[in-house]
């Protein structure tokens, strides 16, 4: 897309356009955002000299972007990072791209090596650990400190099983505390 083009979409998106929502448009814009996202990755994955398979999914309003290393190898381990945190910031750099181009926002989750899905795991695992706290009679079970996103999904699993949750602290110790009210 040219530089003029996205001149002239930003100046379009200061008047206010009403968009229908439906479904049809939904999977189209998850699928032109999969796209621009794939593109923006495959483009910083070059630059860094980089292999890396990019997967498309759009489940339900959410677009899923999954990198694999070639053969297995751990050459995209760095862009995980400690705890996730470079992943984080690589995910948030690709949504800005994504509404750079296309002028939406979007939800996307990018995963590199399975790595959000061995983490959804060890969520799960201490989702549990704190619920079972809270049943054998403790008051409440607070959490080790996550990012926002872990947090919805933890929040999600509390509410499963049927307890109650929320965030507390600020910044990097913002942590979920569970209890049964």
């Amino acid at each position: 897309m040219s530089e003029q083009t996205t001149h002239e979409q930003l100046a379009e998106d200061d008047v206010e356009t009403p968009r229908p929502d439906t479904s049809a448009n939904n999977e189209e814009s998850g699928a032109d955002e999969g796209d621009v996202a794939a593109d923006y990755l495959e483009e910083l994955l070059d630059i860094v000299d980089l292999d890396g398979d990019i997967e498309i999914e759009i489940r339900g309003d959410r677009t899923f972007i999954s990198i694999q290393a070639e053969d297995g190898g751990e050459e995209l381990q760095d862009l995980i990072g400690n705890k996730g945190e470079t992943l984080d910031a690589l995910q948030e750099l690709t949504r800005l791209a994504v509404l750079t181009s296309t002028g939406n926002r979007t939800r996307l989750v990018l995963d590199i090596n399975g790595h959000r899905a061995a983490r959804n795991d060890e969520l799960k695992r201490l989702a549990d650990t704190a619920i079972d706290e809270v049943q054998s009679g403790a008051a409440q079970s607070h959490m080790e400190p996550m990012s926002a996103y872990e947090r919805k999904i933890v929040h999600d699993f509390i509410a499963e099983a049927g307890m109650v949750s929320e965030s507390e602290g600020e910044g990097k110790r913002r942590h979920v505390v569970v209890s049964a009210e």
